[in-house]
């Protein structure tokens, strides 16, 4: 009997040192997290920003389902030239987000050198994320359109989901971008794949952009019923 309660009273001891190592872990993870979401929130447009560029009327949404999200959006000007960027990224958790966050620095980079063709940039883009991604040994990639607006004219470049263009009547244009690109990261050189797409735009016409948080959006009723 004794030598039972000795091997219980040991057993007891080792569950309870992994729950607090389990704990301190899960309190890491957690505090890791919560950094890369405030830093993914950090770089995205405030609305001071979007209310700056005197061309366009911008607003934008972003409400991540899990600690780290996986959507990517963002609105650069550089010397006039404005470049709307939209994407998702494959899965969820940290490493979605940390590839959200080298597309914005990659963007913002290309942005300041002197690529005046959308197809090129996204190219080059393209390159330098699926060489992070190897380096990374990570299983990831994305959904990518860049808009380039001037003077009102959009060309549109990269594959992800439709864009709808809003019309001052009231009518609806939807254009598909399947065929203008790749998921950026799977390939180094999506050059076959990439065109571009013109879109006018007259005064009182809109564009509306979304990732799939909202094509797969559900209602909580009809998920708590089923």
């Amino acid at each position: 009997m004794e030598q039972r309660t000795a091997q219980l009273a040991k057993a007891n001891d080792k569950i309870t040192h992994l729950n607090q190592r389990l704990q301190a872990e899960n309190m890491r993870m957690s505090a890791e997290l919560d950094v890369a979401e405030k830093r993914q929130k950090m770089v995205l447009p405030s609305d001071s920003e979007l209310k700056a560029i005197e061309a366009l009327d911008i607003t934008g949404f972003m409400a991540p389902a899990d600690e780290v999200g996986r959507d990517y959006y963002d609105v650069q000007v550089h010397e006039g030239r404005i470049k709307i960027g939209i994407g998702d990224v494959t899965g969820h958790g940290l490493e979605s987000g940390v590839l959200m966050l080298m597309v914005q620095t990659a963007v913002e980079t290309l942005l300041t050198t002197d690529i005046q063709n959308p197809e090129t940039f996204l190219i080059l883009l393209n390159r330098a994320i699926y060489k992070n991604v190897q380096r990374m040994g990570i299983d990831k990639n994305l959904t990518l359109s860049l808009l380039d607006y001037e003077a009102g004219r959009v060309s549109l470049t990269g594959q992800h989901e439709d864009i709808l263009v809003v019309r001052e009547g009231g009518q609806v244009e939807r254009i598909d971008t399947y065929d203008l690109g790749f998921s950026v990261g799977v390939v180094a050189d999506i050059a076959e794949f990439v065109s571009q797409q013109e879109i006018q735009l007259q005064k009182g016409d809109g564009i509306v952009l979304y990732t799939d948080g909202i094509t797969e959006a559900r209602n909580l009723e009809l998920i708590i019923s089923t």
